[in-house]
């Protein structure tokens, strides 16, 4: 066990990860409040819910949001561990009372004095549902990746993810696809509830999109003269493991060493740089990893 896993995450790390919470806070509830929620469209989760409920009863949306939340976290509590369950109270929270606030500035009265959600994009449903989609997924996604949650759905979801290796999206795709038959409810009409699969289609594929995207790794193997230097380097400036090798040329049979370095994919640049500054006639091959496990990538689960 090293000092890191002692102590936890550096002040900065936490500091990075609330902004980037708060981002996806802000993305999110713009996504759902401007796009969704005035269009009747439910694409799942407990915002779906919250959609379903507001137009039957007319109970504010972010109040259902937050007292579903309340309760799912109170069913968590022995199943996540209390740094995740703080950031996801204070993400809910921050949601619902977004909600709440952009709800009642985008309400006005109709020409029969009912009050009514704008539709920002006049009758276009279709573009309200891409758009809200892809704010929603982009939102998630960047909560997910900091550590946090939504709430909702995404705390099952989270909870089961945490001791399987399960794709967050296809977990996420299960419950709405029962939520969003709800949709049936509002105005019982088959479009509502298409155009809510829709929508869901498009997050959650965004969401596992973002999030792979942002954990892919690479493969560095390198045959260099001053593969020291090199590795001292890659040790060093950038913290990653160097491995290396000892081969044999099959034709000249010169004994050669070979580096073996697994790194993150936005790192290449950087090993690229490294590796023309010091050695300019190495020989480099990169590769794509499915996936990498262990300290420094993901942790492995069962």
């Amino acid at each position: 066990m090293n000092l890191k896993t002692i102590i936890g995450p550096s002040p900065w790390q936490l500091l990075r990860d609330y902004l980037q919470m708060l981002l996806g806070t802000v993305i999110y509830t713009v996504g759902y409040t401007t796009f969704l929620l005035p269009y009747k469209i439910v694409s799942g989760g407990v915002s779906g819910i919250s959609t379903v409920i507001f137009y039957m009863t007319g109970f504010p949306a972010g109040n259902t949001y937050l007292l579903i939340n309340i309760a799912l976290l109170l069913m968590a509590m022995r199943i996540l561990g209390w740094r995740y369950l703080v950031r996801t109270i204070i993400v809910t929270l921050l949601i619902s009372v977004g909600i709440d606030l952009m709800q009642v500035q985008l309400t006005e009265l109709a020409a029969d004095g009912t009050p009514t959600l704008v539709h920002i994009l006049g009758e276009q449903k279709f573009m309200a549902c891409v758009i809200g989609a892809f704010f929603e997924g982009l939102g998630l996604a960047t909560i997910f990746l900091a550590g946090g949650s939504t709430g909702g759905t995404d705390i099952i979801a989270s909870a089961i993810n945490k001791y399987w290796n399960i794709s967050l999206g296809r977990l996420l795709l299960m419950c709405d696809i029962v939520i969003i038959g709800f949709s049936y409810l509002i105005e019982h009409d088959v479009e509502t509830v298409v155009v809510g699969y829709l929508a869901m289609f498009i997050s959650t594929n965004f969401i596992d999109y973002v999030i792979n995207s942002a954990r892919q790794s690479v493969q560095f193997i390198i045959i260099s003269d001053r593969y020291e230097e090199i590795a001292e380097e890659v040790n060093t400036q950038l913290e990653r493991g160097v491995t290396v090798l000892y081969g044999e040329g099959f034709y000249s049979k010169e004994k050669r060493q070979v580096l073996l370095i697994l790194a993150k994919k936005f790192e290449s640049r950087s090993i690229f740089h490294l590796i023309k500054r010091i050695d300019p006639r190495a020989f480099v091959s990169m590769s794509n990893v499915e996936g990498v496990f262990g300290e420094g990538f993901d942790v492995i689960k069962k």
